[in-house]
């Protein structure tokens, strides 16, 4: 199995949507999962999720399935912190004293009890954290894939050489990339990060029964620079 994990386009958060360059992403993106189709498509419960599948679904004549715990708004409210001037919210790994603390031995020392460090204790981080993994792991168990988790393998039980896509969002998708993985949460969101549209592909390669996923490739824009969009980071450096 391929699963393709697409962000949204350049969006509007609100009134949740896309901007004009939102819907030229989606329809970029669409056209590259064309050229080799797709067997299902998944999406987040949030418009602009939707709004990014809606031009695929509609070249390969699929009807998505809506997830809602890809939904980013129960991240947000798990895996973020409060501004420093109390004005905002922030995600966790975009905070420097955060980032600071996960790199000390110390941190790294939990490994996968990361939330028990002691600075952490005030957020909700395992709340998070645990309902995302539950959840992921029971989607991909739909899919044939039973997770032994914290072991980085997964079980086979309906091998398939399906390609599957989910369209769906930078803070979810980070944290659903680290479950599937088995990489500790904040190793993982500190080191990587997913552009508007960008496309991550993880093969499920059964060997024995069992399936190391990997990722063949993160957070590309192909698509962008195939139609001749603009190939900046999130609106601002140039890649």
């Amino acid at each position: 199995m391929l699963l393709y994990i697409i962000r949204h386009g350049d969006p509007i958060y609100d009134p949740d949507s896309l901007t004009p360059l939102g819907c030229r992403q989606a329809e970029a993106v669409a056209k590259r999962l064309a050229l080799h189709g797709l067997d299902k498509i998944y999406c987040s419960t949030s418009n602009r999720a939707i709004l990014t599948a809606k031009p695929t679904c509609e070249i390969l004549k699929l009807e998505p399935e809506q997830l809602d715990f890809t939904n980013e708004n129960y991240a947000w409210a798990e895996l973020t912190l409060t501004e420093p001037d109390g004005t905002g919210r922030r995600w966790l790994f975009q905070d420097p004293q955060i980032i600071e603390q996960i790199h000390t031995p110390e941190f790294r020392a939990l490994g996968d009890r990361w939330y028990d460090y002691p600075e952490f204790q005030k957020y909700n981080f395992q709340k998070g954290i645990d309902r995302i993994y539950t959840e992921t792991d029971g989607f991909l168990e739909q899919l044939g894939y039973e997770h032994i988790r914290y072991t980085g393998k997964y079980k086979v039980t309906k091998a398939n050489d399906q390609r599957v896509a989910l369209f769906a969002h930078q803070g979810f998708g980070l944290a659903f990339l680290s479950c599937i993985l088995d990489i500790p949460y904040p190793t993982f969101c500190t080191h990587f990060d997913i552009n508007h549209s960008g496309v991550t592909v993880v093969e499920f390669a059964e060997n024995g029964g069992y399936c190391v996923p990997k990722i063949l490739m993160h957070s590309s824009d192909a698509h962008l620079y195939r139609e001749g969009l603009p190939t900046r980071y999130i609106n601002g450096i140039y890649l």
